[in-house]
């Protein structure tokens, strides 16, 4: 059995692994690896993002060992090493700690565990899609591009205090559009005719307008640096709506001091601003009707999926105003309600069979499942 000096080495190995794999990011390359990794696992701390890239740079979606078989009907493969992550260890404050060390919270994290986790190329099984799927099938379309574009071009202007304008490419001296710090405004080459370009830049002034704004915190940093930063957020949410932006320049992260702690800065800071960005591309997806619901056999999704796949359309269905589309996710959404009441009626009745004590009228029960 290990000892707790071992598995301490083991822990200081595993983050020194992965400050490693980062401090090796001043290669162009590299960085792109790694912030597709970003653009896979925007919802994990940048510890565990740094965690995950420093073992398996080309993960997609990870899950632990229980998890894909209750969740995914997934198991995974036999002799598969496991990518390590970190959990929070939480306790819970009694009034006396509250008291002594001065706060208010009841919970505080005493340290962490890392726990096993492995990607789904790791795994057999029925096969895992994501809304994300679908996004990029409708985001090829032309039209699709240009709705998300102008989505959230509309949001910025109406929900901050952003103002984004137009004006024709020959005015912006090369330049595919700007930010400008004095008046908090966004200008775009409104007649740029890649579509996908015109978005991404959209991604790229924002960025600038989230990180080097007047009142940002980060505003004084180099222009190669603030350049490399605007640039890495736009690819990564491009990245998150499955749009190939492959063939524009990422630039290079050699302009950055070669220093742990600058990096480890640098990449925390796109990764906030990166998950806040992608975070208004998904709800504006929804709206917009370009999220559709993955076609499954309702009967082999597990309980959780469903219960995700009925709160994901009930919310779709308060936001579509197409009158086709809202019947066409209201009948998916009886489907996935039905089978869910099925479920719940055989669990019931094999419960009332296991307990014969317990009576439970079976009139009551239909009637409550019924809407």
């Amino acid at each position: 059995m290990s000892s707790k000096a071992d598995i301490k080495a083991w822990k200081a190995q595993l983050v020194d692994q992965a400050e490693q794999q980062i401090l090796k990011l001043t290669d162009s390359d590299q960085f792109k690896k790694y912030l597709n990794t970003l653009a896979k696992f925007h919802h994990y701390s940048a510890r565990n993002i740094d965690l995950i890239y420093a073992q398996n740079p080309q993960a997609t979606q990870v899950a632990g060992f229980k998890q894909w078989q209750t969740a995914f009907n997934r198991t995974v493969n036999r002799g598969e090493k496991a990518i390590r992550i970190a959990a929070p260890i939480i306790k819970k404050l009694t009034p006396d700690d509250q008291k002594r060390l001065d706060i208010t919270d009841e919970r505080v994290i005493v340290g962490y565990r890392y726990l096993p986790v492995f990607d789904v190329s790791q795994t057999s099984g029925e096969p895992v899609l994501s809304a994300k799927d679908f996004v990029k099938e409708n985001l090829a379309d032309h039209q699709n591009v240009t709705s998300l574009y102008n989505a959230f071009k509309d949001y910025l202007n109406q929900q901050t205090d952003l103002k984004i304008s137009e004006v024709p490419l020959a005015t912006l001296n090369g330049a595919k559009g700007y930010f400008q710090p004095s008046t908090n405004e966004i200008v775009i080459g409104g007649d740029e005719p890649d579509n996908a370009l015109k978005l991404k830049t959209l991604y790229h002034e924002y960025a600038h307008s989230q990180l080097h704004g007047l009142k940002s915190a980060f505003k004084d940093r180099p222009r190669a640096y603030q350049e490399t930063q605007a640039e890495a957020v736009a690819y990564v949410a491009m990245q998150n709506i499955g749009v190939d932006t492959g063939n524009y320049s990422l630039g290079y992260v050699a302009t950055w001091a070669k220093d742990k702690a600058v990096i480890h800065s640098a990449l925390s800071e796109i990764q906030q601003v990166s998950n806040k960005v992608i975070e208004l591309s998904d709800g504006l997806t929804k709206q917009l009707g370009l999220q559709k619901e993955p076609e499954h056999d309702l009967k082999k999704l597990s309980a959780r999926a469903l219960n995700q796949s009925y709160q994901s359309l009930q919310q779709q269905v308060q936001q579509v105003r197409n009158p086709q589309q809202k019947l066409e996710l209201k009948n998916k959404l009886n489907d996935i309600h039905h089978e869910i009441s099925n479920r719940t009626q055989k669990q019931l009745q094999a419960f009332t069979e296991e307990n014969p004590s317990i009576k439970q009228p079976k009139s009551e029960l239909n009637q409550s499942l019924k809407r």
